[in-house]
């Protein structure tokens, strides 16, 4: 069967035959332009579901042309299918019309990015057979630039405001430090990652599950207008095309093998958002989680990533640590400094030794820090400089000021 396709393209590609009885990549009855690989890439994207890997090796092993022309003439069946889903793709073929939908993404102000293109973002290609045929990109900026410096951060569409609050604050620190924020464009938390980066003034990415001239969902009209203004949106389905519950699911396998890595910020045990997770740790990608209440069904699922091979994290410094170059460490966590941090060991030891309440002779507090009592005097005058202990006669105690800033609640340390 290869054979026979080989010699359907020859050494140049399709014959002049064209797509069966005059038909193209543009679709039956338009002439043909041999060798023509985006406009039958273009065709294909209505005829293949995102994600077949079964076509990809077609278009690998083939080339979009003459699979094309398979699909259109449909006399000899190419392998991996029943002859139902065959005659299915056949039937989708015969309807497509790839000028048409150039022409309408145009008007969107979209384009149609190949793998043989500068632009195609070639961390893609890690996705095997299962790549996207190709890109529907509407924005000015370049994919493939942005792709290199990306993050994507998913979620729960139902999410509390803790995510939302998470998932802004980390689109607009990720944004804030150059980095390009990708999501799917959804309720909920991707939409609030999508809202953080646009209001620190920086790069987005909305993937979509649909045709980029339809934007979904339709709550999210204006949002999605303002990411393809001041970022970029893709898809692969072409113009006018809707979602369904797989598309979604494919459109994860994009936004893990696009970005760096992938942040999850809430997601219950069977969130789409662990697909994106699972799909990034599958090719390599880093996966990280935003920790939640551990009563919470929302972070159920960040958590059980968190078990496994995720990475915790809680701000945008944390996540460029992971992802970034060398040397882009996140600052050290510590609690406040208190003021008797900053004694050194001595004269911490004997203002230890001083009781929460009521007061000690100079005797018992040596005894108590281990040391003479002529040191125990020395190091009860320095604190007292330091306003930390008061003499009352032969006996020591802590001053009020002390208690306060050590022991707020009135307990012990």
């Amino acid at each position: 069967m290869s054979e026979d396709l080989g010699r359907d393209r020859g050494a140049g590609g399709v014959g002049d035959e064209g797509f069966g009885e005059g038909a193209t990549a543009a679709g039956p009855g338009a002439p043909c332009d041999r060798g023509d690989e985006r406009l039958a890439r273009v065709a294909l994207t209505r005829v293949l579901e995102p994600g077949d890997a079964v076509g990809g090796r077609w278009l690998r092993e083939w080339g979009a042309v003459a699979v094309l022309r398979r699909l259109v003439d449909g006399q000899r069946m190419l392998p991996g299918v029943s002859p139902k889903r065959w005659e299915g793709l056949r039937t989708r073929a015969g309807r497509v019309r790839a000028e048409r939908d150039l022409e309408v993404a145009a008007e969107a102000g979209a384009r149609f990015v190949t793998p043989d293109d500068t632009e195609w973002p070639a961390q893609l290609d890690d996705l095997g057979d299962a790549r996207p045929l190709g890109l529907w990109v509407r924005g000015r900026p370049s994919l493939r630039i942005w792709a290199l410096r990306s993050v994507a951060v998913v979620g729960a569409r139902a999410c509390t405001e803790y995510g939302a609050h998470m998932a802004a604050a980390l689109g607009a620190g990720l944004a804030e430090r150059g980095w390009v924020v990708v999501s799917g464009g959804a309720y909920g938390v991707d939409g609030a990652a999508h809202r953080g980066a646009l209001s620190a003034g920086g790069a987005t990415v909305a993937v979509l599950a649909c045709g980029i001239d339809r934007p979904y969902p339709r709550g999210h009209t204006q949002l999605i207008g303002r990411i393809a203004e001041q970022g970029l949106v893709v898809g692969e389905l072409p113009p006018g095309d809707h979602p369904t519950p797989s598309r979604f699911i494919q459109r994860n396998r994009v936004i893990a093998a696009l970005t760096r890595g992938t942040v999850v910020v809430e997601a219950a045990y069977r969130s789409g958002a662990l697909v994106t997770a699972r799909g990034a740790q599958d090719l390599g990608r880093f996966t990280m989680g935003v920790p939640g209440p551990a009563t919470s069904r929302l972070s159920a699922g960040v958590h059980e990533l968190l078990r496994a091979d995720g990475v915790l994290v809680t701000d945008a410094a944390e996540v460029i640590e992971l992802v970034g170059d060398m040397g882009q460490l996140a600052p050290p966590r510590r609690g406040p400094v208190v003021p008797r941090d900053l004694l050194d060991p001595g004269a911490a030891r004997v203002l230890a030794a001083l009781p929460g309440r009521g007061g000690a002779t100079a005797a018992e507090v040596a005894v108590e820090a281990g040391t003479s009592v002529d040191d125990a005097i020395g190091r009860l005058y320095e604190l007292r400089s330091l306003g930390f202990v008061e003499r009352h006669g032969d006996g020591w105690q802590l001053t009020r000021q002390a208690i306060a800033s050590d022991f707020p609640t009135g307990g012990e340390p």
